[in-house]
């Protein structure tokens, strides 16, 4: 008799979760979007995404820049550890270099298990609009849905919107349980005009729009009620200009290293027993740190990856590292705890609390194991933890 109770018990739970229909997670990046742009540029439906739900600000990874942290929300890895050091990077295995547009596809780079195939391998569907790395054959392998960002013309905004809304209208046999999609503004203006320019607010505002009819659209699905919308990003931005630039050439001797690579992460790949002479020569240069790979502070998490140079460079936050005297009026990479670094974190649906407004910022790594928790699965190993954003989620 117990054992029958405890049968009928279970097919009704089982029963139950069905008719309440499963629960689905739209996570959409506004590639650049810095945690202040909603309080700078009119955006009425972001604020109504936060008052609704929940809004944070998040930190990045070191070095704050596109692929390392886009790969970071999609592993749950600090860049040191998933393998993509930078937008930008000398693979020391393979003598080559990995740069958006070359070798980027090449499977070998990418460490790591991202959320498409956790998911995929624990039965669960994910579709995805041009996140990086999604259309890498990571462990010979591809998300259920994915679009190729090497195949030109891309998608419009507009019609990325209408691809995911395609995705969440399929029949439910077929109908991704997670949606992740990359927007590659405000990115794009805040470096070519700044982060404060009118094209940027032109940017920011038109994307609140774009999301808001996304929003309304959803609002009208017959399982609105189970749809999660997460919108982030993977860095912010902030001013520079011409003055703010460190000519490294100029500081270092040549016959003291094999390449230098400018930028972020800023690198210095030493010859034998030219180290001192480097970090020397650097000691007094304003704005500027220099650290042995194994002295990099501990905050950053890096310098464990074998294709770490071995002096890293940090600079004050508006200062960057050049071989040129000329640089474009924003930029990024910098430390994360610089919060122009920052980036907003809005998210509203059935799984997250009601008018919840974080007084403390989290790391992205753990946005990878909140992924995995709101599918139901169990994460890859990864350096973040749920308990870090349990406050987000409903109870």
């Amino acid at each position: 008799m117990r054992k029958f109770f405890f049968t009928l018990t279970l097919a009704l739970a089982v029963a139950i979760n069905i008719l309440a229909g499963e629960h689905i997670t739209v996570i959409i990046s506004l590639d650049g979007c810095r945690w202040d742009y909603p309080s700078l540029y009119n955006t009425p439906f972001l604020d109504q995404l936060g008052s609704q739900g929940v809004q944070a600000v998040m930190q990045p990874s070191y070095p704050s820049s596109t692929f390392p942290n886009h790969y970071t929300l999609a592993t749950g890895l600090v860049p040191d550890h998933h393998g993509i050091i930078g937008n930008r990077f000398y693979d020391k295995r393979t003598k080559t270099y990995f740069a958006i547009g070359k070798n980027q596809n090449d499977p070998l780079f990418w460490g790591g298990d991202p959320i498409w195939l956790t998911a995929k391998r624990q039965g669960k569907r994910v579709g995805v609009v041009y996140w990086p790395g999604s259309d890498v054959a990571i462990k010979g392998d591809y998300p259920d849905y994915w679009q190729d960002y090497s195949q030109k013309p891309l998608l419009t905004f507009v019609e990325r919107i209408a691809k995911i809304e395609e995705m969440l209208k399929m029949p439910a046999e077929k109908r991704p349980q997670l949606i992740m999609a990359y927007f590659n503004e405000p990115d794009h203006s805040g470096h070519t005009f700044g982060p404060e320019s009118r094209h940027t607010r032109q940017q920011v505002e038109t994307l609140d729009c774009l999301l808001g009819q996304l929003w309304n659209d959803i609002q009208h699905l017959p399982n609105a009620a189970d749809i999660n919308l997460i919108v982030t990003s993977d860095h912010g931005m902030t001013r520079i200009t011409n003055e703010r630039i460190i000519r490294l050439d100029k500081l270092l001797d040549k016959s003291w290293y094999t390449n230098l690579a400018t930028g972020f992460p800023s690198m210095v790949f030493a010859k034998k027993g030219c180290e001192e002479k480097i970090l020397k020569a650097l000691s007094a240069v304003p704005h500027l740190r220099a650290y042995r790979r194994s002295e990099v502070p501990a905050h950053l998490h890096f310098g464990t990856n074998n294709n770490v140079g071995d002096i890293v460079i940090l600079t004050d936050i508006g200062f960057v590292t050049s071989t040129h005297d000329t640089t474009s009026p924003g930029t990024h990479g910098f430390d994360p705890s610089y919060s122009d670094m920052n980036v907003l974190f809005r998210a509203a649906g059935p799984d997250f609390k009601k008018g919840y407004k974080r007084a403390t910022t989290f790391q992205n790594v753990n946005i990878y194991p909140l992924l995995t928790h709101l599918l139901g699965i169990a994460p890859s190993a990864c350096d973040g933890k749920l308990e870090n954003v349990a406050d987000l989620l409903a109870n």
